[in-house]
């Protein structure tokens, strides 16, 4: 039980026990004025009315903040609950634009790399062309050399006479 509410009910024990003690004196009748007449009523009794009256005032005053209190709760939960709506919504859409962008840019990487491949693939072929046609041309070259040098063989083989070597 919190502290309040502890010290509250000693002071509305200690104000109970005080007017049992002395229910004589609060009980003995005087002549108590309201401003325009005179009354005889017990003081103790009409002081008593009064505590209790406060006490009452106090506890509804005391129940109608609770309650404010309560339904301020309940609408400021409700708009969190619709704000963390909107923010989850937000956070969605985000994400799918990011995801659109991401698709976006792989396709776009997919195409530059198809279209790298292919020249790079176009290149390779024109390299491969050139490099047969520098080693045929290479070949021709050197079977021309060897030609060249054979008919030199031969000539002075000729030249020689019997002594040739086949």
């Amino acid at each position: 039980m919190p502290i309040r509410t502890v010290l509250l009910l000693i002071v509305a024990g200690a104000i109970a026990v005080f007017a049992a003690l002395n229910w004589s004196a609060f009980m003995a009748p005087t002549t108590l004025s309201l401003g325009v007449t005179d009354i005889q009523a017990p003081l103790g009794l009409v002081m008593l009315g009064l505590i209790v009256l406060l006490t009452m005032l106090f506890l509804v005053f005391v129940v109608y903040l609770q309650t404010s209190v309560l339904l301020e709760a309940r609408r400021h939960a409700k708009e969190l609950q619709v704000n963390r709506e909107l923010a989850d919504q937000a956070e969605a859409s985000r994400f799918t634009d990011l995801r659109g962008y991401l698709e976006a840019e792989l396709q776009r990487v997919a195409e530059r790399d198809t279209e790298t491949r292919t020249a790079v693939l176009g290149r390779l072929d024109e390299v491969d062309g050139n490099l047969r046609g520098m080693i045929e041309q290479s070949g021709n070259t050197l079977a021309a050399y060897i030609g060249e040098l054979e008919d030199r063989l031969d000539r002075s083989m000729q030249g020689q006479g019997p002594n040739r070597l086949t």
